[in-house]
């Protein structure tokens, strides 16, 4: 009986620490800049007072070959990684008003009113993206969480 229990207790302690590593991975969402592909925690740079994430060995040389080709890219997964924080309109600069929420590449945005939040639904694809996660937008409406 008393291995029995023993038994028990290793295999709880066993699926409690699986799960707890998987929860915890799955936390870990990011794009890769260069490349689309899902990024790595291991594979990064430091970018804005923050890290941009990378699928592969490779991919950090290329960007920091051309980074500003990836900028808008890099900056929107500073976003999807909550390492940023959306703090005033990109376009305007105003004062966030939560009615005009959108979703640009798979992100809530906001805008200051429903003229800008227009401009950005008008666009799309890169053009969207580069609207709101550009270097300009970015500086205008995003501020780092320095950790």
């Amino acid at each position: 009986m008393l291995r029995r229990l023993s038994l028990l207790s290793v295999l709880c302690v066993v699926a409690l620490t699986a799960q707890f590593v998987v929860g915890e991975e799955a936390k870990f969402k990011a794009t890769c800049p260069v490349a689309g592909k899902p990024a790595v925690a291991d594979k990064s740079v430091d970018y804005k007072g923050g890290k941009v994430y990378f699928c592969c060995g490779g991919c950090p040389g290329a960007f920091a070959a051309d980074t500003a080709k990836y900028a808008a890219k890099a900056n929107h997964q500073l976003y999807e990684t909550k390492q940023a924080k959306l703090v005033a309109c990109v376009i305007s600069g105003g004062k966030l008003n939560p009615e005009t929420k959108i979703q640009v590449a798979g992100l809530d945005v906001c805008f200051c009113c429903n003229n800008c939040k227009g401009k950005v639904e008008k666009a799309k694809g890169d053009e969207q993206l580069e609207m709101v996660f550009g270097d300009k937008a970015f500086e205008k409406g995003f501020k780092v969480e320095k950790k």
